[in-house]
């Protein structure tokens, strides 16, 4: 997951609560810039965990970090017995990783790792809430991201922008369009995800017609970003459009969700 992020964001925002972890990414997609909200249960990740937030009513701790440094001491612990991760204040706020490496003789080896992190104070805290997602055109299911990757890997050559347009009858095409060469792969039979009233997930328009294409143009740059990135094999990715105004992407696997929001070009 950590390394995923860090292909995707330089720093983001680590939310600690006493059940979950978020990492959270939010440029201002106003100003073009991409949002990313990932949200990990720790009951599946630590055996114990212990913390204690700014106050009672609001038990949460909110970091900045770059997320590459985290991957990076995590590199380590591919083979460890035990991995401890602990906040402290050493000189300034850092992210203890101790490292229990196996070793042969009877004492054990431990490696730690100090990363240094920015404790976001209690007044920016709302800056860094779940992005709200306005009401798509179209959901649909993505193929095979190894199979998406390469294509667009390719399409990445030729220009500097990507049109993905999708309708309700699980097709969806990927675009790109240059005074010398317009190119188009075309994906059929994805099937789109039947968001329910009662999730409380926004519902595509009921009245749509199922043919009817709906498009957003995005830097193709964000997108093979996202795609070179994955290491988290969702069970289930998807892609919500609204048209002319954003693509968001949904990925989802057993422990983790990951949601990445790319705005459109105008």
């Amino acid at each position: 997951v950590i390394n995923t992020i860090a292909k995707l964001a330089k720093t983001c925002t680590l939310r600690l609560t006493v059940s979950k972890l978020y990492f959270i990414l939010s440029d201002k997609v106003a100003n073009g810039g991409v949002s990313m909200w990932c949200e990990l249960c720790q009951g599946n990740f630590f055996d114990e965990f212990q913390m204690e937030g700014a106050a009672a009513e609001h038990n949460e701790i909110y970091l900045e970090l770059v997320p590459e440094n985290l991957s990076r001491a995590l590199k380590t612990a591919q083979s460890a017995k035990a991995v401890k991760i602990k906040l402290m204040n050493k000189h300034c706020p850092c992210l203890r990783v101790a490292v229990e490496l196996p070793s042969l003789s009877s004492s054990s080896r431990i490696v730690t790792h100090d990363i240094p992190v920015g404790v976001i104070p209690r007044r920016l805290w709302n800056d860094f809430r779940e992005p709200s997602v306005p009401d798509f055109d179209v959901s649909i299911y993505l193929p095979v991201l190894k199979t998406m990757k390469s294509v667009v890997e390719r399409m990445k050559n030729l220009s500097n922008s990507i049109v993905i347009e999708a309708n309700l009858n699980g097709e969806m095409n990927l675009k790109i369009e240059t005074d010398l060469v317009s190119v188009t792969t075309h994906f059929k039979d994805l099937g789109n995800p039947p968001w329910a009233s009662e999730d409380g997930c926004p519902s595509s328009a009921p009245d749509r017609d199922l043919e009817s294409m709906a498009e957003a143009r995005i830097d193709i740059r964000k997108l093979q970003q996202l795609l070179a990135g994955q290491q988290v094999n969702p069970t289930k990715a998807l892609c919500n459009i609204v048209s002319k105004r954003i693509v968001h992407f949904i990925l989802l696997h057993e422990d983790v969700s990951l949601q990445y929001f790319i705005p459109a070009l105008a």
